[in-house]
């Protein structure tokens, strides 16, 4: 019993003396958790610290309010964006970003951002407007547009379809679909809006 008890003695002794990066890591985490869990209404500063296994106060001190803590925890946590696929034709592609997409969006980070998107108000909303946009808008848009152009070189696309309505048709309807009809995108599901949606979309006009 002696044994057991000093060797768990320095183990939270160690957890509590956590400093800089490695308790600001901790507490970013724990942010993610609470959004992906309760969400952003039920998030507090409070379940962030118990999360963290720290004070409130270490909290408070790095980020004096809510939004700014979420602003943080998104922004180190959404996923890096690598090459846009390159498979040999405009179907495979955008079948391998919207498989990316799926995986980001059933992330414990995509969690967290679909509850800031969905429950804040549009006064909170503009605090993560650059987060968001920055983070996730652009660089789907940089690789949805790098599949469409290559697209256009090899003649399966139309020249006229690199436009902001098409490259905002997938991550729209993703993000619909998912909140509206709880769909998960299944392999079959993405294959059936790349084929009954976006190839129509993108195909060259009938001769």
């Amino acid at each position: 019993m002696v044994t057991s008890r000093s060797t768990a003695v320095p183990a939270q002794t160690a957890a509590l003396r956590r400093r800089g990066a490695v308790l600001e890591r901790a507490i970013l985490d724990a942010a993610l958790e609470q959004l992906g869990t309760v969400g952003w209404n039920g998030l507090t500063m409070e379940g962030v610290a118990a999360g963290a296994q720290t004070g409130k106060a270490a909290v408070y001190r790095r980020w004096p309010s809510k939004e700014d803590l979420v602003a943080d925890a998104l922004q180190a946590g959404l996923p890096r964006f690598g090459e846009a696929p390159d498979l040999g034709g405009v179907r495979e592609d955008l079948l391998a970003l919207c498989r990316q997409a799926r995986e980001a969006m059933f992330s414990r980070p995509g969690f967290a951002l679909r509850a800031v998107i969905h429950e804040c108000d549009p006064a909170q909303a503009e605090r993560f407007h650059g987060v968001i946009f920055e983070g996730v808008v652009e660089p789907t848009i940089k690789l949805l547009r790098e599949v469409v152009t290559r697209g256009m070189e090899r003649g399966e696309v139309r020249p006229d379809a690199g436009n902001s309505y098409v490259f905002d048709a997938i991550p729209a309807m993703m993000m619909y679909r998912s909140k509206m009809c709880a769909c998960e995108w299944s392999d079959g599901e993405l294959e059936a809006m790349i084929d009954q949606l976006m190839l129509p979309l993108l195909r060259p006009s009938a001769v």
